[in-house]
């Protein structure tokens, strides 16, 4: 199981996603404009800077739901390996089988 602070941290996260994404979005399609003047577009940068560091989407981090793994995450599932393994032999993921050849 993970730290509960980090993954308070990243819930923390999520909500400046959500609260800056549509004008970070709107800064981001400004400044790569080449139609707009060169002074709009570094404007357009300048205030893409001032946002908050964890307001940018790179800066969130897939973890699994269950246990909080932050490596190992497959995003289909939203899970970590581990978990994936231990669900599929118990049967609780549908269409999912052990291999065998």
């Amino acid at each position: 199981m993970a730290k509960q602070a980090l993954l308070q941290r990243e819930i923390k996260r999520d909500k400046l996603v959500a609260k800056f994404a549509k004008k970070h979005a709107e800064l981001k399609a400004t400044s790569n404009d080449a139609k707009r003047s060169d002074e709009e577009r570094q404007l357009a940068r300048l205030e893409l800077q001032k946002l908050p560091r964890n307001a940018n989407p790179t800066r969130q981090r897939n973890r699994c739901a269950i246990t909080g793994r932050p490596r190992g995450t497959f995003r289909q599932f939203g899970l970590a390996r581990a978990k994936i393994r231990e669900l599929a032999f118990a049967g609780d993921i549908p269409g999912i089988t052990k291999a065998s050849w």
